[in-house]
């Protein structure tokens, strides 16, 4: 599947904090993974975590030079959303913009549907 083919996207302040720590670790092959997982307070959280492999099932989400992984499953839950990075008085975090999510935990990285 290709990145014309997903509704997820990668905000600007996103993709540049992604190049950030791709620069930082020193290794140009990474890519930023973005899964969807069973638990935290919500019901589902997001993992994120580099990886240099793209995986048969993988979406691979382009943006300004950096590459984001979203498994075939995890894309279900994900459909629409949009992958931020905010740095605000609470502190710098990426968050997911999801329409699917019916509710949400304060830390921003649980929700249910």
């Amino acid at each position: 599947m290709s990145s014309t083919e997903t509704s997820v996207t990668v905000s600007a302040s996103a993709a540049k904090r992604i190049g950030q720590l791709i620069s930082a670790e020193g290794r140009e092959d990474l890519k930023l993974r973005v899964q969807v997982t069973g638990g935290g307070c919500s019901g589902f959280q997001y993992n994120f975590d580099f990886d240099e492999r793209i995986a048969e099932d993988d979406v691979v989400i382009e943006r300004d030079g950096v590459s984001v992984l979203v498994d075939s499953l995890s894309l279900e839950y994900m459909a629409g959303s949009e992958i931020d990075f905010v740095d605000d008085l609470i502190g710098a975090a990426f968050r997911i913009v999801n329409p699917n999510a019916t509710a949400s935990c304060g830390c921003g990285t649980s929700f249910s549907i």
